[in-house]
């Protein structure tokens, strides 16, 4: 498999795996994939996410405190492989879970727990040279974030370094949703970047909250990426009515509302 985006603007969500508990997950992936989502990030949980706003920090505590490891993950996308053969399925860490593995043992494992991608948050791409070779080694996509503060010279590196899609930061800081139109900083990083990654897609994300988001978003970029606003809805909403709530929260960013 490879990740496509077909609808405009495509769908990627964002979840932390064990949050609520893992069998849950599976029903809230299962959930997105068939009310519209077309990729999944499923966030290996860490101790200390550094990048992650209050919310998504939260959902990895409680998941670390249940004892979701990578192991889980890895499980938990050859389920979602198995059952959704089409979906775009990317593992989403941070580095340091991933060194203890050995990038090529986790590469190898990925791709044969169903991945299509990885995306290291704290990987850089002027250090990535064993990384994309295991990538490379094991036919998986490997995607970087490109943050309105990169030189071009940098966000020519990460275009031609990545695979899949580019995921573009709407704004510096951590992540977390936004009341707010997005400012013109993010268009004009798309717009920055389009000079680089020629047919690779760009998905924009930190901060996606509402269907007026994914609206403007699709001005201008190929595909939104939520977060924080799907972590928090789980948080907020009963184990057993998660993945109902998730499905049709994905329905009203992409403008189907009206069917519910």
């Amino acid at each position: 498999m490879a990740i496509s985006f077909k609808n405009k603007p495509s769908i990627v969500v964002y979840l932390t795996v064990g949050d609520p508990d893992l069998e849950t997950t599976y029903d809230i992936a299962l959930a997105a994939l068939d009310n519209g989502a077309e990729v999944l990030e499923l966030g290996v949980p860490f101790s200390d996410p550094l990048a992650d706003g209050p919310v998504i920090q939260r959902a990895s505590e409680r998941a670390v405190a249940r004892g979701t490891r990578l192991t889980d993950v890895l499980t938990l996308s050859k389920r979602i492989r198995t059952a959704r053969p089409e979906a775009g399925i990317v593992l989403f860490s941070y580095l340091n879970p991933v060194v203890r593995v050995g990038l090529t043992e986790f590469a190898r494992l990925a791709k044969e727990n169903g991945a299509d991608g990885v995306l290291l948050t704290d990987m850089i791409v002027e250090e990535a040279e064993e990384y994309l070779a295991a990538m490379h080694a094991n036919g998986l996509q490997p995607i970087f974030l490109a943050a309105p503060t990169s030189p071009d010279a940098r966000l020519k590196a990460i275009a031609e370094s990545s695979q899949g899609f580019v995921y573009a930061i709407s704004r510096v800081g951590i992540t977390g949703t936004q009341t707010s139109a997005f400012t013109s900083e993010a268009e004009d990083l798309v717009t920055r970047l389009r000079q680089f990654t020629g047919e690779l897609p760009i998905a924009l994300g930190f901060g996606v909250s509402n269907p007026e988001h994914v609206a403007a978003i699709a001005r201008f970029a190929d595909a939104a990426v939520v977060g924080s606003a799907i972590v928090k809805l789980i948080e907020d909403t009963p184990a057993t009515e998660a993945a109902r709530a998730v499905g049709d929260f994905i329905r009203k960013l992409r403008g189907d509302a009206e069917s519910l």
